[in-house]
């Protein structure tokens, strides 16, 4: 049987990357990114509706990442994974992720321009 688990968002960085290392020097930086889409709603009216998708990038992208900074404009690629976790009085949580495997930068593009698609991923990422 085949399966598979692949993400890919393109939105803004909601906040700067938060980066820790570990004593070994291994980085991992989390990173939250905001899509947006317009919905109709009962009424009739389009309204932008924004989704909040928390990324955890490994390795040596995290150099790259830790340079971003909020309201860029990326890319991310990866795979979904959801993780368990207690919070303070003890209960179980779950959080689900992207693991970014790629994370490039990409350029706005100018009100001019025709459609919506984003432009080139800059070098680097």
């Amino acid at each position: 049987m085949f399966s598979k688990n692949n993400a890919e968002v393109i939105g803004f960085l909601g906040n700067d990357p938060e980066v820790r290392y570990s004593p070994s020097g291994n980085g991992v930086a989390n990173l939250r990114v905001a899509t947006s889409e317009r919905r109709k709603n009962k009424d009739g009216d389009y309204e932008d509706h924004t989704e909040w998708h928390a990324v955890v990038v490994l390795g040596k992208q995290v150099e790259h990442v830790a340079k971003l900074r909020k309201g860029a404009y990326i890319l991310v690629e990866g795979r979904l994974q959801t993780r368990k976790w207690q919070d303070k009085e003890g209960a179980d949580r779950y959080t689900t992720e992207i693991v970014a495997n790629r994370v490039g930068f990409l350029e706005k593009k100018s009100a001019t321009d025709a459609d919506n698609e984003p432009a080139s991923e800059e070098e680097g990422f």
